[in-house]
């Protein structure tokens, strides 16, 4: 009979760890998804990732997958959003800009595919803890690395650019600035993983040497600066945790280093451009964004609608004069911040830039408080990098947006209300 019993109560145990690893799959499965990795593969240098109705097809897995994530954990879900509402007045306005946007069918769908791509990021900052977070992270981002790797050996065509940059590496993505930026991220999650994990610390930090390989691979010297800033900020955090002391001189001597670079910047810009490889312009950039503001005055209050200012080809369009000014065709503003004032207005940027004050505040007493500051610091450091030259925030099908909600979510739902 005790055997017996011992039999009946071991069947519901493995149920239970296969169904575990069945979440944890969907939740590694959201991430793969908005990654990206699979799209060049399928499209090429000449598709169109948001005009393919085939690409778009291929994302309703991962609404699906935070559909079911939510299903699952609904009370957590909802209380974890209520908690970040700069968060859902964003996403109110971006839907909202649907009435005054130039192209009202196109702001409705990519405004529907924020959400879904939001609720990712939502529904694993409530279901998960850090430190199983960071592992399924670490397992996605270690399997692009060895996709990124061996593309790149076995397949060279795709692999490594062969006209633009010959012989830089860019894996699975178009170019090797995406590499760079998406491995140099990589590194951070793996060697955060390794630090929340350590009794798995020798699987995830030689992948994290791997993640760092690509990105010298890349021959992107920002994606390298930025995998630097965010190691450091790793060890300024176990710094800060280790003695109030060594956190005191930590935090000042952090304050220092950070003076030191702005004084470079202001006052010895080309050296500090040297450095990164950059031209004044920033290859470009600033063309960009004196033609973005040009627009942006003209509708500063509303903005032009939520995703759609870059694609509209009209003669009359926001992009053709922006083309004009500049002298190319942008495909996107090249500032996060920039970004969001052209599409939804002042009140968009406004409510973007008060989630991220408070994502920074909570963050600094996650240093004392939250052994998760080793992930949201670093990260953080990375993300504000990318967001001054990239248009990485408040966007669909991007996994970077989700890990912003993520961590951003994270800080207001710690670990002791998850039940995981």
């Amino acid at each position: 009979m005790t055997q017996a019993l011992a039999g009946a109560g071991a069947r519901p145990a493995r149920q239970v760890t296969a169904w575990r690893l069945l979440t944890l799959g969907a939740a590694a499965l959201i991430f793969l998804i908005y990654s990206q990795f699979w799209v060049f593969p399928l499209l090429g240098d000449a598709g169109n990732p948001a005009a393919s109705g085939l690409i778009r097809a291929l994302y309703l897995p991962a609404y699906g997958a935070a559909a079911v994530l939510m299903a699952l954990t609904p009370r957590a879900t909802l209380l974890a959003l209520l908690r970040q509402p700069f968060l859902v007045v964003l996403l109110l306005i971006c839907a909202a800009s649907t009435l005054w946007s130039v192209a009202p069918d196109k702001t409705l769908t990519r405004s529907v595919a924020l959400v879904f791509t939001t609720l990712g990021g939502v529904v694993l900052a409530a279901r998960y803890r850090w430190a199983t977070l960071l592992e399924i992270l670490a397992t996605s981002f270690a399997f692009l690395t060895i996709v990124a790797i061996l593309v790149s050996l076995a397949v060279p065509s795709i692999g490594v650019m062969q006209e633009l940059f010959p012989g830089a590496w860019r894996g699975v993505w178009p170019e090797k600035n995406a590499l760079g930026g998406i491995m140099a991220l990589g590194f951070i999650v793996l060697t955060a993983a390794a630090v929340l994990n350590p009794q798995r610390a020798m699987i995830w930090l030689p992948f994290a040497g791997l993640a760092l390989l690509l990105v010298l691979m890349s021959t992107s010297k920002t994606s390298l600066v930025s995998a630097m800033l965010g190691f450091g900020g790793l060890v300024f955090v176990a710094l800060v945790r280790r003695h109030p002391a060594s956190g005191v001189a930590t935090i000042w001597l952090a304050a220092l280093g950070v003076a030191m670079i702005a004084g470079v910047f202001l006052f010895a810009a080309d050296f500090f451009f040297e450095i990164l490889g950059k031209d004044a312009t920033l290859t470009g950039r600033t063309k960009i964004w004196d033609a973005a503001m040009q627009q942006i005055r003209l509708r500063p209050w509303t903005g032009y609608g939520y995703g759609v200012v870059w694609e509209l080809k009209d003669t009359w369009s926001p992009l053709a004069s922006i083309v004009k000014s500049a002298g190319f065709t942008p495909i996107h503003a090249h500032s996060a911040w920039i970004e969001q004032w052209i599409g939804i207005g002042v009140f968009g940027l406004a409510a973007f830039a008060l989630m991220y004050v408070q994502t920074l505040m909570l963050a600094a007493v996650a240093l004392f408080r939250d052994r998760g500051a080793y992930f949201a610091v670093p990260f953080l450091i990375v993300y504000t990098l990318m967001t001054l030259t990239e248009s990485i925030a408040v966007t669909f099908h991007d996994f970077r947006w989700m890990m912003f909600v993520m961590v951003a979510t994270k800080l207001v739902w710690p670990d002791r209300d998850v039940r995981d």
